[in-house]
């Protein structure tokens, strides 16, 4: 993905309020919705730090600030989860799954669906 890269958890977190956002989103939409109790000038420094970066713009709404997404949500985790796969586990599917199966991230039911994923894609 040319452009922005990876995002700290806290911007992270963020943006995922944001891309999975039904409505116009609001330095007090987040306010209401993050796990965390940031005041509202992290929150804000925050969002800058995302429209200077590239993931987000605004527009303004009579005193208000409208936030959006310019980086789409698949796009970027697709671009991560490459990233992860490249750099631990030297680009193997089978490592990261044994991984996560070994250290029981992972059930037989979550082994099914994969292999059902993977027979529809042939």
């Amino acid at each position: 993905m040319a452009g922005p890269h990876k995002l700290p958890d806290s911007e992270l977190e963020i943006m995922m309020l944001i891309w999975d956002a039904e409505e116009k989103v609001t330095s007090d939409y987040l306010m209401q919705r993050l796990a965390k109790t940031w005041q509202k000038t992290t929150v804000l420094n925050f969002l800058n730090r995302l429209c200077e970066r590239g993931f987000l713009t605004f527009h303004k709404e009579g005193r208000l600030n409208i936030y959006e997404p310019l980086v789409e949500k698949e796009n970027y985790l697709r671009s991560e989860s490459r990233t992860f796969l490249r750099k631990m586990h030297r680009g193997s599917l089978t490592s990261l799954v044994a991984s996560l199966y070994d250290g029981r991230s992972v059930s037989k039911e979550d082994l099914e669906e994969l292999k059902r994923f993977i027979e529809e894609a042939e």
